[in-house]
C-alpha cells in the first residue's frame, strides 16, 4: 500500500516535471533570434513633459538611449495603464540595408505609416498595437516586457 502511494506520487512528479520542462523555450523556438541581443533596462516617466508624446493614449515616441546593438525602441501606449515597447531592428533581414561605409542601418518607422510600424529596407509592415506581421512579412516584431507602477514605466528583457 505504502510503495504504490510512493509511486503514484513519483509518476505525478516526473508527469509535473515534464510539463515544466517543455514548457520552456529553446533559442531555436525565438522568431526574432536573427536580431542582436542589447540588455535593456529602461524607466522612465511618461506622464512627464520630456515624454508628452505617450501622456495620451495610442501615443508613441522613438527612444534611442539604449544600449548598443538596439537601434532604439518604439513606445506606445496601448491604454491609460498598459504601455508596449518594440525593439526598432527590423526582424527581418536586419542587417541588409547596412550601408558598409558609414555603419548606418534601416531602422522601423512610424510616422506616417501609423498605427503600423514599417520597414523602409524589406517593405514589410506591422501592426503597432501587437506587434504581428502584415502580409508578407511572417515575424513579429520584437517585443520588451513593460510594466508600469502610475509613475514609472519599466521596460526590459
Amino acid at each position: 500500500m505504502k510503495s504504490r502511494r510512493i509511486l503514484s506520487q513519483l509518476v505525478l512528479a516526473l508527469f509535473i516535471g515534464g510539463l515544466i520542462f517543455s514548457a520552456c523555450k529553446k533559442n531555436g523556438d525565438d522568431p526574432n533570434s536573427d536580431i542582436p541581443y542589447a540588455h535593456i533596462n529602461v524607466v522612465i516617466n511618461p506622464n512627464s513633459t520630456l515624454y508628452q508624446e505617450l501622456n495620451i493614449v495610442s501615443g508613441w515616441m522613438y527612444y534611442p538611449y539604449v544600449n548598443s546593438p538596439s537601434r532604439g525602441l518604439i513606445i506606445y501606449r496601448l491604454t491609460q495603464d498598459q504601455f508596449l515597447a518594440y525593439e526598432r531592428t527590423p526582424p527581418v533581414n536586419s542587417n541588409s540595408c547596412c550601408d558598409p561605409n558609414n555603419g548606418l542601418c534601416t531602422y522601423l518607422i512610424v510616422g506616417d505609416y501609423y498605427p503600423f510600424v514599417y520597414d523602409t529596407c524589406s517593405d514589410m509592415s506591422y501592426q503597432i498595437i501587437d506587434g504581428s506581421p502584415i502580409s508578407p512579412a511572417t515575424i513579429p516584431l520584437k517585443q520588451y516586457m513593460t510594466s508600469y507602477d502610475g509613475m514609472n514605466l519599466y521596460i526590459n528583457n
